[in-house]
């Protein structure tokens, strides 16, 4: 290996959806936002509707466009809506806005003319407090339901806001908004679980889950062992090893200091290429599954590392970020963010390669 090189195992997506497809009692979409959370859609897509995926959300237009040019007979739904005055546009290409406030409603309704509109999703805010129809628009519909004439309307859905804390109060409050504005509409189906959302137990079921980050290998399940196969792996060789003298410093700001006389490994990634610098000090690694310490500040393109416990390690060998010894949840705690974050930030430099099934 001779650069540093993402590696990216599409048939491990596709069976992290089949697996959550055999525990949910509806259908289960693929969220492919993002390009694929950073994988590339053109490279997941086709493997998830492979697998038996029918139904797609992204978050923008660009993205849905794109999209329908992999997959034409794809139901592909648009989290962010109809952008104003791109109605036709989506129209053309069947793709289905979710509409989130009741003037997005009728801007979809009025393209239609004296037709019914294209299908399309309604999206309720139950607690997220950002996109989706708020308290009052939710209440005034309900109190004129023709508002809903002629959109085409197939689901109504919501977005749980702490899916990943199975005890959380806010779970039991959505869903209970949720099912009370639906029985309301009982010709919508319904979309409610996100990835963690599909472990909190048959009460939050719905017609179509849209599980994101649990199929690229993130865990849905904080609080107990990852249930979806790892999908990414991400390792760089070492450039060059240098011994230092007790007492001297290694990268910027000199924040850390060698205890003893040390030898010091750098690889060619750094902050640039999605690692983010808040791993400074905290970043560990492996090296034929030993542990190795970050040592100092990562740069925009060089990492550190204190190699001084293991003196058989030599340049050219390969230093594993990501992997099975460390995964996408471990490396983004150890940053202090989420691990989607570090999943979509991964960047352009890496070679990337494909696992074959």
């Amino acid at each position: 290996m001779n650069h540093p090189t993402l590696t990216i195992d599409p048939g491990a997506v596709a069976a992290n959806w089949q697996a959550l497809a055999a525990r949910h009692t509806g259908e289960v979409a693929g969220v492919v936002k993002a390009d694929a959370y950073g994988l590339g859609a053109a490279l997941i897509a086709p493997a998830l509707a492979a697998a038996g995926c029918r139904s797609f959300f992204v978050a923008t237009l660009d993205e849905a466009l794109s999209l329908r040019a992999l997959l034409p007979t794809a139901r592909i739904g648009v989290l962010n809506g109809c952008p104003p005055g791109e109605e036709g546009t989506m129209r053309a290409r069947e793709l289905m806005p979710v509409l989130g406030s009741l003037a997005a409603c009728a801007r979809w309704r009025d393209t239609a003319g004296d037709d019914e509109a294209p299908p399309s999703f309604l999206h309720l805010d139950t607690g997220m407090n950002r996109l989706g129809l708020d308290r009052d628009e939710a209440a005034h519909l309900i109190a004129h339901p023709t508002l809903l004439d002629g959109l085409g309307l197939t689901h109504v859905m919501t977005h749980l806001v702490a899916a990943e804390e199975p005890d959380a109060s806010a779970n039991a409050a959505q869903r209970e908004r949720f099912a009370a504005f639906a029985a309301r509409f009982p010709w919508l189906r319904t979309s409610l679980a996100n990835s963690s959302g599909l472990f909190l137990g048959p009460g939050f079921g719905s017609d179509l889950a849209r599980p994101g980050y649990a199929l690229y290998g993130g865990n849905p399940t904080p609080t107990a062992a990852n249930p979806m196969r790892p999908v990414i792996a991400l390792a760089a060789p070492i450039l060059q090893i240098r011994a230092i003298a007790s007492g001297e410093t290694v990268g910027y700001n000199g924040t850390w200091r060698a205890a003893r006389p040390s030898r010091i490994a750098t690889i060619g990634v750094g902050y640039a290429d999605g690692l983010p610098r808040s791993l400074s000090n905290r970043l560990t690694a492996r090296w034929q599954g030993k542990i190795i310490p970050v040592a100092g500040r990562l740069s925009m393109d060089l990492t550190t590392f204190d190699v001084t416990e293991h003196p058989d390690i030599a340049p050219g060998d390969v230093i594993e970020l990501i992997g099975p010894g460390h995964d996408i949840d471990a490396i983004a705690a150890e940053a202090g963010t989420i691990g989607y974050e570090i999943l979509t930030s991964l960047g352009p430099r890496y070679r990337r390669v494909v696992k074959s099934v």
